[in-house]
């Protein structure tokens, strides 16, 4: 059995393994991070770790937090928080490659669930100066379709009640702060790295709601001592699997119970508004700071969140693992290639036509990689919290437009087709959302209305009770064009199947290109 890579590990690492070029016993914590799971070790605690390589800036160490699971911490605890990055993607001759990295920057981890106060020490450190968040959209505990937080939720109204033990990441956030002013400790920014729209006013927004629930003086306070920059992270990081953990061991020569798996890609945007400093994440190579992150987070969104969930509904529900199947597909590839090209790329003005092809051919081929395979049921989850800022704010600004987005249409119909929970092999699956039950009761009332419709009325009703759920569409059942084509797209999936469903937007595609053209008027 091999022994476990520590610290005692690194100068016996093999020469093409790179390791963290500082000293580690110099190093100190400066940040807090919610939510220590594969995406941040693939892309901040990485970053980081470069960073104090290359300025010599040993103060930004980073404490983890993990919100429910201490399976992290019991990973990487005995490993000095050291762990493997490993960057694959495929050579010139499409074998699969692999970079590996231990990465230096990660010093420890508490489980909140176990330990709130420990969590909460954390946050009210005195060399704390940023408290960053990796806890997907549904940790936000607000309603997709407003943004507003949502005060029923249970973990919301559980820590209104017990201040001492927060469940959720914003009463941990909250509750922190609360010490920090009482203690009178210098200000900290409070940095967003997961995928929502504007998630660091968003953030600020749900943090400022809470406390004033709380304490109206320390609303107050956060507002003027915290920074809440907006940031856009982009790399793919597919969850790790036996056998990365086998390839990695055999590398390193060492156990590593939790390597990181991802492309070399990262794209990294983030505002430049940090209230007691910052690492050189610059410097480092894979982080840029801009005045507005507006514009990057917009094109990411939409140009690389949306297409690789409609490549993960519509490849599951062919039966497809991966996404890399899925994109290898050919019906299925020129579907989304369309639908970013023709749909999406026009919703985003101000981009130069040549820069978003490149930025469309890129992805194609990212999500392609065979050297990455990205379960296709992993990207599905938690699609209630998704759909809302991927596609269908692309629909409401074509509706406003009165442009087409047909096969925008068949992207949101694809998640509802999905929460059926079988594919079209036969095989079945667990639906992982945070709103799945109320979602599998939506679907059986949409079901009995259409029975109990007549025929020619039947997919449009089921479309409408479908579209009523206010927490993803918000008021889209009011659109009868959108009611319109996802009942189409949807109809479409139920009797004819996905290739089915491909081939008839083809064929509509074709028809409109036919089409005479309308002459303008002299």
């Amino acid at each position: 059995m091999l022994e476990r890579l520590n610290s005692e590990s690194l100068p016996h690492l093999p020469e093409d393994v790179e390791q963290p070029a500082y000293d580690r016993s110099r190093v100190t914590p400066g940040i807090v991070h919610l939510g220590i799971g594969a995406f941040h070790r693939a892309h901040q605690a990485a970053v980081t770790d470069l960073a104090m390589a290359a300025s010599g800036d040993l103060s930004w160490g980073i404490q983890g937090v993990s919100m429910r699971s201490p399976a992290t911490r019991d990973a990487l605890a005995p490993q000095d928080g050291l762990y493997t990055l490993a960057l694959r993607d495929a050579g010139p001759d499409g074998r699969p490659r692999e970079q590996l990295r231990v990465i230096g920057s990660v010093l420890r981890i508490v489980v909140a669930e176990e330990d709130p106060q420990a969590a909460l020490e954390r946050i009210a450190y005195p060399q704390t100066r940023i408290i960053s968040l990796t806890v997907t959209e549904k940790g936000y505990c607000h309603e997709p379709s407003t943004g507003y937080l949502r005060w029923d939720h249970p973990d919301i109204a559980h820590d209104l009640e017990h201040p001492d033990r927060p469940r959720s990441a914003i009463g941990m956030l909250v509750y922190g702060l609360a010490l920090r002013r009482e203690r009178s400790l210098p200000p900290v920014t409070l940095l967003s790295c997961d995928n929502l729209h504007a998630n660091g006013d968003t953030l600020r927004s749900l943090v400022l709601a809470f406390a004033l629930r709380v304490d109206v003086a320390l609303t107050a306070w956060i507002d003027k001592n915290c920074a809440f920059p907006n940031s856009m992270v982009d790399r793919i990081v597919p969850g790790t699997q036996d056998d990365d953990r086998a390839r990695v061991a055999d590398r390193l020569g060492f156990a590593d119970a939790w390597p990181v798996v991802g492309e070399p890609y990262l794209n990294w945007v983030i505002e430049d508004k940090f209230a007691a400093g910052r690492p050189a994440w610059d410097i480092a190579g894979g982080a840029s700071f801009v005045r507005n992150a507006a514009p990057y987070e917009r094109l990411k969104l939409r140009m690389v969140n949306g297409p690789h969930s409609a490549f993960a509904y519509l490849g599951s529900m062919l039966g497809l693992r991966t996404n890399s199947e899925a994109a290898a597909a050919p019906a299925l590839r020129r579907y989304v290639d369309d639908m970013m090209r023709l749909e999406i790329a026009p919703t985003l003005r101000g981009i130069p036509e040549s820069g978003l092809e490149e930025y469309r051919l890129r992805f194609l081929a990212r999500v392609a990689n065979p050297a990455l395979p990205h379960r296709t049921r992993q990207i599905a989850m938690d699609g209630s919290q998704k759909v809302p800022q991927r596609l269908l704010a692309v629909i409401r600004d074509r509706l406003r437009r009165g442009d087409d987005f047909n096969r925008l249409a068949l992207a949101v119909a694809a998640w509802l087709h999905y929460l059926r929970g079988h594919d079209e092999l036969g095989n079945t699956y667990s639906i992982q959302d945070p709103l799945a039950e109320a979602l599998a009761k939506l679907l059986a009332r949409a079901d009995v209305a259409a029975a109990a419709s007549a025929p020619s009325q039947a997919a449009h009703r089921r479309a409408m009770v479908l579209a009523g759920f206010r927490p993803v569409f918000g008021d889209m059942a009011r659109k009868p064009a959108f009611v319109d084509a996802l009942a189409e797209q949807l109809e479409r999936l139920r009797t004819l199947g996905v290739l089915g469903a491909l081939e008839a937007l083809e064929r509509d595609a074709a028809r409109q290109s036919e089409a005479p053209q309308a002459v303008p008027a002299a």
